[in-house]
């Protein structure tokens, strides 16, 4: 798949609210919002009298041209360089399940297929399956019947969800499931076939499913590098 990226943004919940705007203003409405915090430790809180920072994290799908423009205006705009307003970075994307699935995640981003991947060297892909909350069971039944191993849940919060009638003519629930799943390279068709057809858009879940691609791992039993040695040694 060429030039197309998962875009995340992290900034204060406090700007949350400018971002949205611009990004609704660049005709880039959809996104998953996904609420934290920053990891400073208290006592150097305390010492510069300011309290731990709540953060959040949006989701967004764009193409390689779009990113040119968001990062221009995230610049001029919303000042993105200036220390503690925010960070936003692209990750290349592997695949998309489905060509509904892809319009709606584009918003009426112009693009053009090409090569499926921009990282072909990679052996495992990370799946993202956004799907209604509530419904992970049906994600995961359909996941695991295909090979997966086990998946992660986060909760998170779709705005921009009623443009979904444009390419589905359904109504999704704003409440979502973001299901984050590490599998072998190999498998990854065989488990995104799976979740479209037994958790997809004709289902309770609603799944919407994509992948990106992971360069390196640790903590996971697929059998290899079992014997490699020790860079230290």
């Amino acid at each position: 798949m060429s030039e197309v990226y998962s875009m995340m943004t992290i900034t204060s919940r406090a700007k949350l609210p400018d971002f949205l705007a611009l990004y609704e203003k660049m005709k880039l409405p959809m996104s998953l919002v996904l609420l934290g915090y920053g990891t400073a430790k208290d006592e150097i809180l305390n010492m510069l009298g300011l309290d731990r920072s709540e953060k959040a994290v949006l989701l967004k799908t764009v193409t390689g041209q779009s990113w040119k423009s968001v990062k221009w205006n995230l610049r001029k705009k919303l000042y993105i360089d200036v220390p503690d307003t925010g960070i936003a970075f692209i990750i290349p994307m592997s695949s998309i399940g489905g060509r509904r699935e892809l319009a709606f995640l584009l918003a009426g981003q112009e693009y053009q297929k090409g090569e499926e991947s921009v990282m072909k060297d990679t052996t495992m892909e990370l799946l993202i399956i956004i799907s209604n909350q509530g419904h992970n069971d049906l994600v995961m039944d359909a996941a695991r019947g295909a090979g997966a191993y086990g998946g992660t849940v986060l909760h998170a919060s779709g705005t921009g969800v009623n443009r979904a009638e444009l390419f589905f003519g359904l109504a999704l629930a704003s409440e979502k499931d973001v299901t984050l799943i590490v599998t072998k390279k190999s498998q990854k068709n065989a488990i995104m076939k799976a979740v479209m057809e037994k958790a997809g858009m004709e289902t309770p879940a609603q799944s919407i499913v994509f992948s990106l691609p992971v360069t390196d791992a640790a903590g996971l039993t697929m059998g290899s590098d079992d014997d490699e040695q020790n860079p230290s040694e």
